[in-house]
């Protein structure tokens, strides 16, 4: 993988660390870390969220998600970067300017969703965000070898994988097979928003999303990027993102 900048106008800079002296650091980094000394550039981006309370490429890649999914739910989409010129130039690189984790749901894919195209964002998926190592490591890879400066979970309206975590605490019958391991990583979310007035299952994709939001942002893994969370409405096509 090279990560030459591309040829491509971006409001983002792009990393001009070559991969080789990257992984270098990287590997120095995770003995720094493993030996409790925090390393410059985490001590740099804690430094720079306690002044502004946000990186500003994390800020900016936040308001196009913003602008995005406004032209997305008023269907007034310019689907950008999605010619001939843009192909040709992540071929060779990539510089992608935010990641999302979200849900494998069908109906919330995330470029479309924040109206993007080819390289612009690192998108991550799994059923109800559910995390395990993969996808941790995925999310490290943006957040570390890419230099992607936020991230954001993202989760849906009338989420089956939250619907079926209720269930479980409901009547306590374990979901079947692989299921089991995406209903019991949801659970205490649906534990946290059990007896809270309205939907359980609403209240349910909420905190889910908040509690895998403040995970992320304690693990000195993502220390270098801004993490929020977001609820995707399914009627209306609106992204609500918090804390905003």
């Amino acid at each position: 993988m090279t990560t030459s900048p591309s040829p491509s106008p971006s409001p983002f800079p792009a990393a001009r660390t070559s991969v080789p002296r990257r992984r270098a650091v990287l590997t120095l980094t995770a003995a720094a870390v493993a030996a409790g000394v925090p390393t410059a550039r985490a001590a740099a981006a804690r430094s720079t969220r306690t002044r502004t309370g946000k990186p500003p490429a994390a800020a900016r890649a936040l308001a196009e998600l913003r602008a995005g999914n406004a032209r997305f739910a008023a269907l007034r989409q310019i689907h950008p970067h999605e010619d001939a010129t843009r192909r040709a130039a992540v071929a060779v690189s990539q510089h992608p300017f935010a990641l999302t984790l979200g849900c494998v749901d069908s109906r919330v894919p995330p470029e479309l969703v924040f109206d993007q195209g080819l390289g612009d964002l690192l998108a991550i998926r799994s059923a109800g965000q559910a995390l395990d190592e993969a996808v941790l490591g995925s999310i490290q890879f943006g957040v570390a070898e890419l230099g992607v400066p936020l991230v954001v979970v993202l989760g849906h309206e009338r989420c089956g994988a939250v619907t079926a975590a209720v269930e479980y605490v409901c009547t306590g019958k374990p979901a079947e097979g692989h299921l089991a391991r995406i209903v019991e990583e949801i659970a205490p979310a649906a534990r946290e928003a059990r007896g809270l007035p309205g939907d359980w299952v609403e209240n349910t994709v909420r905190a889910n999303v908040d509690r895998i939001r403040r995970r992320l942002a304690r693990d000195e893994a993502f220390d270098e990027a801004l993490v929020v969370g977001a609820r995707f409405d399914l009627d209306t096509g609106k992204v609500a993102f918090h804390p905003s």
